[in-house]
């Protein structure tokens, strides 16, 4: 009787301590949001908006935990090793999660085996600006003067999103824009003004008071698409380069080995609240677009980023040790 009150007690030891929580049950406590960027930038502010919503659909408290650093890898690892249990999970876009796995030599995690993509949440398209008296005013005619001779972009650094999309212009085009990286955005979109450098592709949010003040010009969106809040704006592809088709996007992972019903809880209860209209609203205020999608097509659009930006940072020579 003794032995068997042991071995009961054993398997009631080993059940608490089992990270798996039933996705009916779930959450049955604080939920966490890391995102691996600094407070104020557009996967904050995205995170803050979902984190309220689902705290208010769950009766738990969502919180936003910002934990910056290393391009992102430093919040990515933290998620990595959390307990796979639905209740610490990655609030990711892809220019850390698909970009970095060819930008870095070494990385402390998988992108792929380590986390489980959970759920889409919107994408925000990239815009090419550049001075209302710059020496072009078309992509056209931009292409056309890139070459004849040196044109200059700005970005926010080696390997950034930025500046792989003037990579990918020049893939596109058949020229080769000469690359100022600075440290930061805020600094490149500085020099711009100043009429230091001729263009920088940047997110639409950034600059939207400066289009709408007449300070910058804007191009052309790099979405297949145009963006629902600046409609007036055409594509690269509609400019000609029929092949652009960047928007990155911006979703949330769980650690790898999280129970399926768990994560497809979440993702039905993400994808519920991405149709609200206040949720749609609060996602275009900030220059986005929701985005429902199953964690199957979630993990199809990063295996495909993957290979994309592999291709085009061996292009640009970008490399962090």
């Amino acid at each position: 009787m003794f032995r068997r009150t042991v071995f009961l007690l054993g398997l009631c030891g080993i059940a608490l301590a089992s990270p798996y929580v039933s996705a009916q049950d779930f959450p049955i406590k604080t939920v966490r949001i890391v995102v691996p960027q600094t407070p104020g930038g557009a996967s904050d502010a995205l995170a803050r908006v979902m984190a309220q919503k689902l705290a208010e659909k769950w009766g738990q408290p969502v919180v936003v935990e910002n934990r910056a650093g290393a391009g992102g890898n430093v919040g990515m690892e933290v998620v990595a090793q959390s307990a796979p249990d639905g209740h610490v999970l990655l609030m990711s876009y892809a220019g850390s999660h698909a970009i970095n796995p060819a930008l870095y030599k070494r990385l402390p995690f998988d992108p792929v085996k380590d986390f489980a993509p959970v759920a889409t949440m919107a994408t925000l398209p990239f815009v090419l600006v550049a001075r209302p008296d710059a020496p072009f005013k078309s992509v056209a005619e931009l292409v056309d003067l890139a070459r004849k001779g040196a044109l200059t972009f700005g970005s926010a650094g080696n390997g950034s999103v930025n500046h792989l999309l003037g990579v990918m212009f020049g893939m596109n085009t058949g020229t080769q824009l000469t690359h100022v990286p600075y440290k930061g955005a805020a600094p490149a979109m500085q020099d711009l003004l100043g009429g230091q450098i001729h263009m920088v592709f940047t997110s639409l949010p950034s600059v939207a008071g400066l289009l709408r003040g007449g300070q910058l010009r804007a191009l052309a969106v790099t979405s297949s698409q145009r963006s629902t809040t600046f409609p007036q704006i055409q594509t690269l592809a509609e400019a000609g380069l029929r092949q652009f088709d960047v928007a990155p996007w911006f979703g949330l992972f769980a650690p790898g080995a999280t129970p399926a019903p768990v994560v497809r809880k979440i993702n039905q209860d993400v994808n519920t609240l991405l149709r609200q209209q206040e949720v749609i609203e609060k996602f275009s205020s900030q220059g986005a677009d929701a985005l429902a999608r199953s964690p199957e097509e979630f993990a199809a659009m990063l295996r495909a980023d993957l290979l994309t930006w592999a291709e085009v940072v061996k292009t640009s020579g970008a490399q962090v040790d």
